[in-house]
């Protein structure tokens, strides 16, 4: 999934919960991704994004994505 590529709003968005998803799931199998920039910047950004609106994500976690978050260039 990190390897996808599209310029399409719609697969980029899956992508992004799809990582959001993990996060909430499997949080330090899927946190090497993020901390390693696997993902484009938009990507990268939103699946934090919905993470951190999750309130299956714990308030030390989302902090600590908070801090993960890129700017866009």
């Amino acid at each position: 999934m990190a390897d996808l590529r599209s310029e399409e709003y719609y697969v980029n968005m899956m992508r992004a919960w799809y990582f959001a998803t993990a996060l909430a799931k499997r949080y330090e199998d899927i946190l090497p991704y993020l901390e390693g920039s696997a993902l484009d910047p938009w990507t990268h950004n939103k699946a934090i994004q919905k993470a951190t609106e999750s309130y299956r994500v714990s308030p030390e976690r989302k902090a600590h994505l908070k801090g993960l978050k890129r700017r866009e260039r």
